[in-house]
């Protein structure tokens, strides 16, 4: 099952694009309610791994967490497509809460590479929703209650991505006022989710810089982190299937998660409660 964001939108049909934007759902059995993290493969904004995706809403499940993946438009379309996807899917999730069977207090995000960059664009530029819209689904705010971010594209600046700078920004990619916009580690403040990082230290796509100047921020902002550096491990491994230390991230983010009490309790239905600070 795949559900267009906006049903008045029509899915593109054409290259990278095609079925885009939509949301794919791995909902669970029962009646929870259950915790759900949106799914946001990379791709350098040019395209989104598959491998990143489906494998990644099926580990979640397996954990006891109810998935959806993002399928977010990607060049050429430039920002704020990319975000405007993120927060609606946000919206959507909570907007379908009841009917899904899920719990609209506990909506996390998961990126990889440029995913990430999407999901730590929505963890940083969200808002509370429009209570007057005439639609229903933005009402709900777009806040994620916590972010993954995997080998994450953060900085435009100094260590960017060239790639994905230049497919998200395309004819701006020199905007200095808008690098520093999309710059995460300039950008965190407060009320940022708590978020769990990993990177390898020898990737030689997105340099380990990128995780260790946004884990610096959050640090200064008093923001609930989790960091993981592997000594090695090349960019996009995914699950980290074969790549010795990077395999364990996944272990590592599940007991984080259940620390923030994210994953579902059948014996209470419910989660426990997480100190307000926490959020």
């Amino acid at each position: 099952m795949t559900i267009a964001l906006w049903p008045e939108r029509a899915l593109e049909t054409e290259g990278s694009n095609a079925g885009c934007p939509s949301l794919t759902p791995y909902l669970m059995d029962g009646p929870g309610p259950y915790p759900v993290i949106i799914v946001m493969p990379g791709g350098g904004y040019l395209r989104r791994a598959p491998h990143e995706g489906e494998p990644i809403a099926r580990w979640l499940n397996e954990l006891g967490i109810a998935a959806c993946v993002l399928e977010y438009r990607v060049a050429p379309f430039r920002y704020p497509a990319q975000l405007e996807d993120a927060q609606r899917a946000i919206r959507l999730v909570r907007s379908r809460a009841a009917a899904w069977h899920l719990d609209p207090d506990r909506v996390g995000v998961l990126g990889f590479s440029a995913g990430g960059h999407v999901a730590a664009t929505a963890g940083i530029h969200h808002d509370a929703g429009d209570p007057g819209a005439s639609d229903p689904v933005e009402r709900m705010g777009s806040r994620p209650d916590l972010m993954i971010l995997c080998y994450p594209v953060i900085t435009m600046g100094t260590y960017a991505h060239a790639g994905s700078r230049s497919a998200l920004l395309g004819e701006r990619e020199n905007d200095q006022e808008l690098i520093a916009l999309l710059s995460h580690e300039l950008q965190v403040t407060k009320d940022t989710p708590p978020t769990f990082l990993w990177h390898t230290a020898d990737d030689m796509a997105v340099p380990v810089a990128h995780s260790l100047l946004v884990a610096a921020a959050l640090a200064r902002h008093e923001v609930p982190f989790e960091l993981h550096v592997f000594e090695h491990g090349p960019h996009g491994i995914g699950l980290g299937t074969g790549s010795p230390g990077a395999c364990a991230w996944p272990a590592l983010c599940a007991a984080w998660l259940e620390q923030r009490r994210f994953i579902f309790s059948p014996a209470t239905g419910t989660r426990e409660a997480v100190n307000a600070t926490d959020k």
